[in-house]
Order: structure tokens, then C-alpha cells, then sequence
């Protein structure tokens, strides 16, 4: 291959059905990108990330030994915990106590179904062995550990060539001794054996959550250090030499040594990279309320983006035994963007159920076959495949061409699974499959942003990901959104957010305290241990002496069951901001419920600290003040969901069009990664970073 100058940054995005790699490289007189979407391999994800590096290698006519770094996101510890197909792992907890991750919350998600199927701990019962010691709240010892019951665990870990082992002990978010004391003699009777402490992957109050952690940590760890391992050496072999970063859940990067000891922070590293992107083009355009919709070919995220700023949590549910339903998942305590995914995506499968209603997802035909136009032996009818008969895709153009689309074969999939069953012709089946994905999106966008005290309504789409640009408009007439933003590239978002992303790194405390004893010290105390250590993570990946910190309080009222996320002042605490603290949750539970509860102490359950390395500038885009009209000579037949037939729409590639032009619905900007569909009541002009902004007509500003 002949090289072309210019060092180069790598993005490589594994989704559940398409692999995208995004090349970056500043050039002497301009920034270039390449992108590449290919599909991803099953059993072996790295594979798939290899062929699309070479791929964007060699469209860009880059030499490997000029890459500065790599930046990765993976679905791996997440299809793990799904298919259960992590390691062979034990836990060590607290005698007595080894039945919590079975018992869990003791609560009912499905009320009236007398079959409930509930989620299945990852370590199965005989591997939960018990250890005689006790701490008490406040980490004093009740009961010394004890060798005995220990040396007797690991004889059952030899027998049973347990590979994982995770250590979590009563109270240990207090004091870890008794954790560390249990990890010096593992590694030292059993030094292949991978081991999770739950004090250092989840060291916060609540002993179910904290069990449940520590367990996926160690069930995905041996998996995930093979694998990012594996990476590293075919990176090597291929000539990349450079310093690699995985995606957090929380939107920052971390080292590839930190994300092997923890990875269970990767499991939402995908969809936080779209959110950060989502959260860069807010700040560009000066949009004040956004919400993102980020849609592949697997499932559909959303998230709220409030001036600029992800919504962000510190829990999520991995494999849900009912999808949707709170609670039926493995709970997960990690620094998470916080967003509603549901399974509605290109793959989603459409049927007809007994009721003769039209019903899409969860499942997914994935890569493997895929839709039925993929043309891979794939026989379902898919949502991509009702894209294809409406004319929304080019068959020709998809995947950048790398895909050819089998539009007969899409047809007949409709058909015979919706069209025929219900007695319609194919296009106003494959619209029922549309109207029934894009009202389940809607649905789960209004709920999401009702559980946060905010709406939907009213705010700006910010839509990337294979199929979000296809049914953006769609999906703004059904939440009252007057505006849609495709950003450059939406295709392959969430790896263009990595290349935003910087280096971070969130650690917890649980420390338990009432603001009417507010003790300064111990709040000091907390702050100088949390920010020591994720110092030390930060320089590991990124040698900046510039870092912004961020701390956070999780407080809730005296009696409560949950807390909320409160954002504190930066500097040393005095015993006078005990009224600081009260002032900052007021205002934070008022803007959360509308409303406060006076004359109740306030308690603190546990602080966090966030080191940043400096993000890229915010450069602000606008809308050209010379607007034109641009035509083509180019349409295509393109079903009009208000005349409910098939019309002739203009047909753009979104490489002819410049900062200025605007383009009149109805028609379609397709690009290499994904087609833009503007239907007859939107107006999309390109703005001056090149981002297609779609305004209802009669809104246009």
C-alpha cells in the first residue's frame, strides 16, 4: 500500500450488527475522515474489527506506523452477560449471606404473571461459598476472618476449575481488609485464577448491587483480558503501534490495563460514544434541550441532553428476562450515561401475533443472517427490509456499497410474514412495520423523559446510527419535535464520539453521613482518597497536567430509598456548608419532583469524583446567511406516509451538497453509512460545518 502523510487517529465501534472504523487524520492543509461499516463476526468480534481497519487503511491510503492512537468500543462483556457465555465463577461472601444475589430485591417487575421467570444469578449456588467474618456498617470487625473456612473454599475452587472468583464480604464498601487479606492468598494458592474484589469494582453501600457487580466483573474479565489482549497483538502484527483507549459507559476513556480489571465499566461503551457526539453537536448549535436517537441495526438509544450534558446515572440492568421491564435484569452498579434502549433496530424482526396486530423486535435477525435483502439466507421480515420495499434505501448504495441489498427478497419477506397474513398490499405492510418501530421509540422516549421529571416534546433530534436518519422525521411528528440534526457522518456516530471523548475516570465512596452532623473531615478524607486514585488512572492514559474534577453527592431525604445525584462546589469542605449541601439538594430535588419536603434531615449515602483530561474546543456551527435551493435530476419512488402511495422524491448525495443549500421534502440524502429521509413537510438546509438541520415548514428559523 503507498502512504499517504499525515499521522491519523482509529475509532473501531462493535455493534450488534455492523462493526464501523473511522479514520481521523490532520493532514498539513486540512482534517481528513474515512469511515467504513462491515459487518460483525460472532465469533470472533476482533475479526471483524480487523477487516474494516484494513478497509479504512486503505481508502485512506494510510501507513499503520502513523496512527497516534486507538480508540475502542465493544458490545463483548455485554453479549457475554446476555448469552452466558462468560467464565466458569465463584463468589466468596460473607457466611450466611451467599443467597443475596438470588434473592435479590424480593420484588414482583411483573405483578400478575403467576409464571415470572426471574433473572438468573451468574453464579450458580454451590459456587457460592461462604466465609466466616463480619464487619459491621461502619467496617469494625464483628468476626475475624477465618483461615479455616477460607482454605476450604479453595479447595472448591480446585475442584471445580473455577476460572473467576469474585470477593464481596458485608460492609467491605467500609473497610476491605478482610477482601485483600482473601486476595493475597488466591493469588498465591491459585495464580491463574482471575479475581474481582467487589470494595474496588463497587465499593458503595447496598449489598445486593454491589454482589451483583463484582459478579458480572468477574464472569466477563478472563473473556474480556483475552480479547483486549488479542486486540493489542493483531494491532501490533498489522504495524499499529500506538497507545490504545476503551469507551466507558460514562463518556470518558480509560486505559486498556484499567478497562481489563474492570470492564465491566464497557458495557454501555457503544451508545455513550453517540451521546457524546449528540452532546457536540448540542454545544455547536446552541441547542439548549436535545434528545438523541441513536438507532442500528440491533436496538435503538435514547438519551435527554440538557445544556450540553448527557443525563448521567450510576446504575443499569443488564439481560432483561422481560426487555422492557425494570427490574427483571442483572443490576449493575457503574458510572453510566444514562438512556432508554429498546430492541428497535434494522434488524428488529416484524410478525403478526395471534391478535393480528403487527409486532416488531425484540429479537433481531443481527448479521448473521441479517435481513432478509442482505441476502444471506435470512428469511424474517426486518424493519430494514419494510425500509427497502418504501423506497427508503437504495439497494445499491447501502454500506457504502459494500452491501448490495436484494430488493425482491425484501419484498417477499414482507410479504409472506405481515402483507398476506393481513390481507395488505407490500408497501402498506412494510409502513405498518415502520409506524409500529417508530411509535415504540416515541413511547419509550415520552416514558424515559417522564421518569426524569422532563418531556420530549419540543426538543431538537439529534439522529445518527445506520437507520436513525431513515425514521427521524418520522419519529420528531410523533413527539411534536419541529427540528432534526444529522451530524457528518451519522452512520457511524458513536465511534466519531470516541474521537471526542477524553480521557476520565469516575471513583465511588459510600460514606454514610446526615448533613445535621455534617462531619468536614471525613468529606475530606473521601475526597483526597478518591482523587489519588483517579490520578492515577488518568495519567496511566493520558499525561496532561490540566484536569477538571468533578464531585458529586448522592443525598436523599431521612427515610427515603434512593437518592439523587448532586453536583458540589469544587474545594475543601467547612462545617458551615452543611447548608450548602442542603441548599444544592433543594434546588436539585425541586427542578427532579417540582417540589421539597421542609423540616426532614437530609443524609449522604456516598460521594464520587470525576478527573477529566481536557475535551476538544466547542467550534459553534450556524446556518449560513446565504441560503439557495439546490435540484437534482435524480428521484426515487418513495412511499409518502400522509397520501399513504408510493411518490417521486428527489434524490441527493450528501456529498454534492454545500453549506447553504437547503433541499424541500419530500426526497432523500443518502451518504455512504446512511440515507437521510426528509418527507414533504420538512425543510433540510446544510449548515456550515455540514450537518443537515431538518425544520418543519412554517418553523424555519
Amino acid at each position: 500500500m503507498s502512504g499517504a502523510n499525515g499521522k491519523f487517529r482509529i475509532a473501531v465501534d462493535i455493534g450488534g450488527t455492523f462493526t464501523d472504523v473511522v479514520l481521523d487524520r490532520v493532514a498539513a492543509d486540512a482534517a481528513e475522515r474515512f469511515t467504513i461499516k462491515v459487518l460483525t463476526t460472532y465469533n470472533d468480534p476482533a475479526n471483524g474489527a480487523m477487516e474494516g481497519l484494513e478497509r479504512v487503511l486503505e481508502l485512506a491510503r494510510a501507513r499503520p506506523e502513523d496512527a497516534t492512537l486507538v480508540l475502542h468500543g465493544t458490545t463483548l462483556a455485554t453479549n457475554a452477560l446476555i448469552e452466558r457465555s462468560g467464565a466458569k465463577t465463584a463468589l466468596l461472601t460473607t457466611e450466611g449471606h451467599r443467597d443475596a444475589v438470588e434473592m435479590a430485591f424480593e420484588t414482583r417487575f411483573e405483578q400478575y404473571d403467576i409464571n415470572i421467570d426471574r433473572p438468573q444469578p451468574l453464579v450458580p449456588r454451590r459456587l457460592r461459598l461462604p466465609i466466616r467474618e463480619r464487619l459491621d456498617a461502619r467496617g469494625q470487625v464483628l468476626v475475624p476472618l477465618n483461615e479455616a473456612s477460607l482454605d476450604e473454599a479453595i479447595k472448591t475452587l480446585t475442584d471445580e476449575n473455577v476460572e473467576s472468583v469474585a470477593v464481596g464480604f458485608l460492609h467491605a464498601y467500609a473497610n476491605a481488609d478482610h477482601e485483600r487479606q482473601v486476595a493475597r492468598r488466591l493469588r498465591r494458592m491459585l495464580p491463574d485464577v482471575s479475581i474481582t474484589l467487589a470494595s474496588e469494582v463497587c465499593p458503595e453501600i447496598r449489598e445486593y448491587e454491589r454482589l451483583s457487580t463484582a459478579c458480572a466483573n468477574a464472569y466477563v474479565k478472563p473473556l474480556m483480558g483475552r480479547y483486549l489482549r488479542s486486540l493489542q497483538a493483531q494491532l501490533v502484527a498489522r504495524g499499529i503501534n500506538s497507545p490504545v483507549l476503551l469507551m466507558t459507559s460514562g463518556g470518558g476513556l480509560t486505559t486498556l490495563e484499567t478497562a481489563a480489571e474492570f470492564p465491566i465499566r464497557l458495557v454501555e461503551s457503544g451508545p455513550a460514544g453517540g451521546a457524546i457526539l449528540a452532546a457536540r453537536v448540542a454545544a455547536e448549535g446552541g441547542h439548549d434541550r436535545v434528545l438523541s436517537f441513536d438507532m442500528g441495526g440491533t436496538t435503538a438509544k435514547i438519551c435527554l441532553i440538557d445544556d450540553a450534558t448527557p443525563q448521567l446515572s450510576r446504575a443499569l440492568e443488564v439481560d432483561r428476562v422481560y426487555r422492557f421491564k425494570k427490574g427483571s435484569g442483572l443490576p449493575v452498579r457503574i458510572p453510566v450515561i444514562e438512556m432508554v434502549e429498546i430492541g428497535a433496530g434494522g434488524g428488529s424482526i416484524a410478525r403478526v401475533d395471534k391478535l393480528d396486530r403487527i409486532t416488531v423486535g425484540p429479537h433481531s435477525a443481527g448479521s448473521e443472517p441479517g435481513p432478509a435483502c442482505y441476502g444471506r439466507g435470512g428469511s424474517a421480515a426486518t424493519v430494514t427490509d419494510a425500509d427497502v420495499v418504501l423506497g427508503k434505501i437504495d439497494p445499491g448504495s447501502f454500506a457504502g456499497g459494500q452491501l448490495s441489498l436484494d430488493e425482491e427478497a425484501a419484498r417477499h419477506a414482507v410479504a409472506d410474514n405481515v402483507g398476506k397474513p393481513l390481507g395488505l398490499p407490500d408497501h402498506l405492510a412494510a409502513f405498518g412495520i415502520g409506524e409500529v418501530v417508530d411509535e415504540n421509540m416515541a413511547a419509550a422516549a415520552r416514558a424515559h423523559a417522564v421518569e426524569w421529571g422532563k418531556h420530549a416534546e419540543a426538543r431538537t433530534l439529534v439522529a445518527y446510527g445506520g437507520a436513525a436518519p431513515l425514521h427521524a422525521a418520522q419519529l420528531a411528528n410523533k413527539l411534536k419535535i419541529d427540528r432534526v440534526v444529522v451530524p457528518t457522518d451519522a452512520g457511524v456516530g458513536s465511534a466519531i464520539g470516541f474521537l471526542l471523548a477524553p480521557v476520565s475516570y469516575e471513583v465511588v465512596r459510600s460514606r454514610y453521613m446526615r448533613l445535621s452532623a455534617f462531619d468536614a473531615e471525613a468529606a475530606n478524607a473521601v475526597m483526597a482518597e478518591m482523587h489519588a486514585e483517579a490520578l492515577t488512572v488518568v495519567r496511566s492514559a493520558a499525561d496532561i497536567d490540566e484536569l477538571s474534577e468533578t464531585r458529586r453527592a448522592y443525598m436523599r431525604y431521612q427515610g427515603q430509598g434512593y437518592e439523587i445525584a448532586v453536583t458540589l462546589l469544587a474545594g475543601e469542605f467547612v462545617a458551615e456548608d452543611a447548608e450548602t449541601l442542603r441548599s444544592a439538594f433543594d434546588a436539585e430535588y425541586q427542578s427532579l419532583y417540582q417540589r421539597t419536603i421542609p423540616g426532614i434531615d437530609i443524609e449522604v449515602l456516598s460521594w464520587t469524583l470525576t478527573l477529566s483530561a481536557p475535551s476538544q474546543p466547542v467550534v459553534a456551527d450556524r446556518e449560513p446567511s446565504m441560503a439557495r435551493a439546490v435540484s437534482t435530476d435524480r428521484q426515487v419512488s418513495l412511499f409518502d406516509p400522509e397520501l399513504r402511495e408510493v411518490v417521486q422524491a428527489d434524490s441527493y448525495l450528501r456529498e454534492d451538497l454545500h453549506p447553504g443549500d437547503y433541499v424541500q421534502g419530500p426526497a432523500v440524502v443518502i451518504e455512504d453509512q446512511t440515507t437521510t429521509v426528509i418527507p414533504t413537510e420538512f425543510i433540510a438546509s446544510v449548515t456550515a460545518k455540514g450537518y443537515l438541520v431538518l425544520n418543519r415548514r412554517g418553523t424555519r428559523s
